[in-house]
């Protein structure tokens, strides 16, 4: 029975603990899943805690970095991107599971990346990851973010990609959006971009009509207005629902020693998409 948790400011509304126990059942183990919300101040006082209580956790926003000075050793993507999302307590390894989350995604849906055009709207913690996987998986990347000093910092960090201070009009295979606009106040809106002749202004039919496939990682609501625009032109839609379940599949399949699979993954996501039905 493995005692696990999700560690954020606020999880109050996580669907971590329904998702991990389904996945750890399938896999044969049992577990307890907590929520803990710690104020950003207290973070550094009760990370001891964390690793007393709990024989791995999973961390989100905003301490995906704030984790890492707890730790012995990184792993992989975690080591990439300066971010933490899953933590074995025993062994203070910390690992990065939201870029496989994020491809397992795109693979599953069909959504093709080698030497495909994407463009990804924001370069923030879930962008500059989105951006790094586009660039392994063989893409034809274009990045833009509204803080050029975010934007280039990225650039510089690890390349690979065409970053741009003005979106140009131009066809492109998927648009990513990891701008986070279009979930809690912001429902209802769509990221702004500068379009060079028109200025700055929020993503529409001109920039959506171009794309072959539109996917946005908010998933409450599960059409936010970014894909709502898409659909009604006719475009494949993907919300990060499915991402949300495969990095915790990775995360478990790190927990018992199970060596992943994306045709496991996609299995299990079906099945459970049947239990919440």
């Amino acid at each position: 029975m493995l005692k696990l948790a999700v560690v954020g400011k606020d999880v109050s509304g996580s669907d971590s603990p329904a998702i991990h126990a389904f996945l750890l059942n399938k896999m044969g183990k049992g577990c307890t899943y907590e929520k803990v919300s710690i104020p950003p101040s207290e973070f550094s006082a009760r990370a001891e805690e964390l690793f007393a209580q709990f024989d791995a956790f999973n961390v989100t926003i905003p301490f995906k970095g704030s984790v890492i000075p707890f730790l012995r050793e990184l792993d992989g993507d975690a080591r990439r991107f300066g971010a933490v999302n899953t933590v074995v307590s025993r062994t203070r390894r910390g690992y990065n599971t939201d870029g496989y989350g994020f491809l397992t995604m795109l693979e599953n849906e069909g959504i093709a990346l080698k030497n495909r055009t994407a463009l990804v709207l924001g370069a923030g913690g879930a962008g500059r990851s989105c951006i790094g996987k586009l660039c392994e998986a063989g893409a034809n990347v274009f990045a833009y973010e509204r803080d050029e000093d975010r934007l280039f910092e990225v650039y510089h960090e690890f390349g690979g990609f065409t970053p741009l201070t003005e979106v140009p009009l131009m066809p492109y295979d998927v648009i990513v959006n990891c701008t986070g606009i279009g979930m809690h106040d912001s429902v209802g809106r769509t990221p702004a971009c500068n379009f060079s002749a028109r200025g700055t202004e929020p993503v529409g039919e001109q920039l959506l009509s171009l794309c072959g496939a539109a996917v946005d990682l908010i998933y409450v609501p599960a059409q936010s207005e970014f894909l709502r625009i898409a659909s009604s032109l006719g475009k494949k839609t993907v919300n990060g629902a499915a991402m949300l379940f495969y990095q915790a599949y990775l995360a478990d399949c790190i927990f018992v020693g199970r060596e992943p699979s994306s045709a496991e993954a996609r299995a299990f996501w079906e099945e459970f998409g049947r239990t919440k039905a």
